[in-house]
């Protein structure tokens, strides 16, 4: 039975997640791999719809991708998941779920730099008062980063092609044990 590997992403809202994942499906379909993207925001539109954001919304919707991840790895021999992943319990639950094959890539940024980048309008309207749940930047919505990640890259120091690299490399390093 095919059992494909699980990269679980957790980074703040603009940290490149989507971009890197997306990027590093198409380099590895180009492999030959089959590759899955299990994209938050897509997940929350297309399937979710009924969560908020919550802690509990969060943490249920989290859990849902992790159900997905399972059904997906049969048919896939990767999958990558960009979400934001806010909470270290919502992640262990993941990681227990998943393994083994489960890896937590932690992506971030300064926070100054996502401001900069603002690629969806978000910290904007948090500062403006318009939404009061951005998580790891409104005060009522917190982010805990991973403790012991299986990798982190830091795409505020790095460019979008390196950060790809990076991950690139510590898949194939992963695929062949």
């Amino acid at each position: 039975m095919k059992k494909g590997l699980v990269f679980w992403f957790s980074g703040l809202s603009g940290v490149g997640k989507t971009t890197v994942a997306n990027i590093v499906r198409q380099r590895l379909e180009t492999s030959d791999f089959k590759v899955s993207v299990l994209d938050g925001d897509d997940i929350r539109n297309r399937l979710h719809r009924h969560l908020g954001f919550s802690d509990t919304d969060i943490k249920e919707n989290n859990k849902l991708i992790a159900g997905l991840c399972e059904s997906e790895r049969l048919h896939a021999d990767i999958i990558l998941v960009p979400i934001i992943s806010p909470y270290v319990e919502s992640r262990a639950d993941a990681r227990k779920q998943l393994s083994p094959g489960f890896f937590e890539i932690h992506l971030f940024a300064e926070i100054s730099i996502l401001e900069e980048r603002d690629t969806k309008g978000l910290y904007a309207k948090a500062r403006n008062g318009e939404i009061e749940n951005l998580i790891g930047y409104s005060p009522n919505s917190s982010y805990e980063p991973p403790e012991k990640p299986d990798i982190v890259i830091n795409t505020g120091l790095i460019s979008i092609n390196k950060s790809c690299d990076i991950l690139m490399n510590f898949i194939l390093s992963q695929v062949g044990k």
